[in-house]
């Protein structure tokens, strides 16, 4: 199969399976022309090829196309191998892509369904429940789920107890703070390039780049809770 368009619409239509073929393939974030992941088809690999069709949404710049480059000369679907074979996780995929970072890169599979199980949720001040959640309650529950660490209730509070640390420090499950509305107004939890995901008052749950222009104003600094 030597036309890509031909290739990729295979890879949505067949379902889950094994994708087999004499070379390889390489799928490319295709706003930045970053490479997410390649495939190598000297063996067979299998695929969910459902993964790709996901709904990217609050993305900047906005992602709503993938580019295979690839140099397959024959490919065919077979049914998924149960052994042996590694799956390429919807939920790692999904997020390498929103974060425009390789798939590699998202390791912390408990983190990243976590946040896949609250995307989305409204905003609510004081809420604290997936009926509406607000940005301290978000990252105090997180934190709490997922690295067991006791958060107090507000983000100035949660400023508070943290070491302060640079933009440049930061590291996954880090706290991210703004100032929004006078003070430390507003946190988040960082995950990789430049991203956080957070409760915002405008999308609910959702990851945004401190690269963006209201949050680059808006931001204060990072916080590591050491406990």
């Amino acid at each position: 199969m030597k036309n890509v368009t031909a290739l990729f619409a295979l890879l949505l239509a067949c379902g889950s399976g094994t994708l087999k073929a004499q070379n390889s393939a390489k799928i490319f974030n295709t706003n930045s022309n970053k490479q997410l992941f390649a495939f190598n088809f000297i063996d067979n690999v299998s695929f969910t090829p459902q993964v790709i069709n996901v709904p990217l949404i609050n993305t900047n710049p906005p992602l709503n196309t993938l580019t295979i480059v690839q140099s397959i000369t024959e490919a065919v679907a077979e049914p998924a191998a149960e052994n042996g074979i590694e799956k390429i996780p919807a939920t790692q995929f999904k997020y390498a892509m929103m974060m425009d970072v390789e798939v590699e890169a998202v390791t912390n599979s408990a983190l990243y369904n976590f946040i896949d199980d609250w995307y989305g949720t409204h905003y609510r001040m004081g809420g604290t429940s997936k009926k509406g959640i607000d940005c301290s309650a978000f990252s105090g529950t997180l934190l709490s789920t997922i690295f067991s660490f006791n958060m107090p209730r507000t983000a100035r509070e949660q400023y508070k107890i943290c070491e302060h640390i640079n933009k440049e420090e930061l590291m996954a499950g880090d706290l991210v703070f703004f100032n929004t509305r006078g003070g430390v107004s507003h946190v988040g939890v960082y995950l990789t390039n430049n991203h956080f995901v957070h409760s915002s008052s405008s999308n609910g749950v959702t990851i945004s780049s401190l690269d963006d222009s209201y949050y680059s104003r808006k931001f204060i600094g990072g916080g590591r809770v050491n406990q």
